[in-house]
């Protein structure tokens, strides 16, 4: 198959941005374990959307394919997903984030207050990056979107099943299934909160 080429000349400046924004995350995470000793948050996942899901998406949204499309309509052609062992690390994160001086936040999802209602729990931000490259509208600098998912250690092992069921053909007992995930989405969350209160408690009986 050919390969498509919805990013046009942008492919490498989309793979440096994902490479920055990691590394800004490993770095203030660095900062705050010199500080408090807490590590805050256990791995991080960054990508490019592949131009051939780009292409995909574009049509089931029904944009033409074209880097217009990819890097202005859509928001989420740079992913990061962050996942922490504890609740109140993905706030902290969220306000690390908020501070970085070249991103405005467009938009954000509190999935975790207010889960879907399948039970998928995650915080979700849109920001609007200012690059000193031009642009795909030629704007000089240029602003260029990355979508910022954070979740618990829980959360991520629930969605990676959620996803599973949700691109299976032909399952059976599906309805069944499903309640069993939102039992499960319920009783993961109940956990969360427990062992947040269990460090809490053990940080504050030092």
């Amino acid at each position: 198959m050919e390969r498509t080429a919805i990013y046009g000349d942008f492919l490498p400046l989309l793979e440096q941005i994902k490479d920055t924004f990691a590394q800004r995350i490993e770095d203030y995470t660095a900062e705050e374990y010199q500080k408090t000793g807490i590590r805050i948050y256990e791995h991080l996942i960054a990508r490019v959307k592949s131009e051939e899901s780009m292409t995909e998406k574009c049509s089931r949204k029904g944009l033409p394919p074209t880097p217009h499309s990819a890097l202005k309509e859509l928001r989420d052609s740079i992913g990061i997903r962050i996942i922490c062992s504890f609740l109140d690390d993905i706030h902290t994160n969220i306000e690390k984030i908020r501070a970085f001086p070249d991103c405005r936040v467009v938009e954000e999802k509190d999935y975790i207050r207010h889960a879907k209602p399948n039970g998928y729990r995650s915080y979700h931000m849109i920001l609007e990056y200012t690059a000193p490259f031009a642009d795909e509208d030629g704007n000089l600098p240029g602003t260029f979107f990355i979508e910022i998912q954070l979740r618990t250690i829980a959360m991520d092992s629930w969605a990676a099943l959620e996803h599973k069921l949700k691109y299976k053909k032909h399952i059976q007992n599906q309805e069944l299934i499903v309640a069993e995930l939102k039992r499960c989405a319920d009783e993961l969350a109940s956990c969360d909160l427990s062992m947040s209160t269990i460090r809490d408690l053990i940080e504050h009986s030092e």
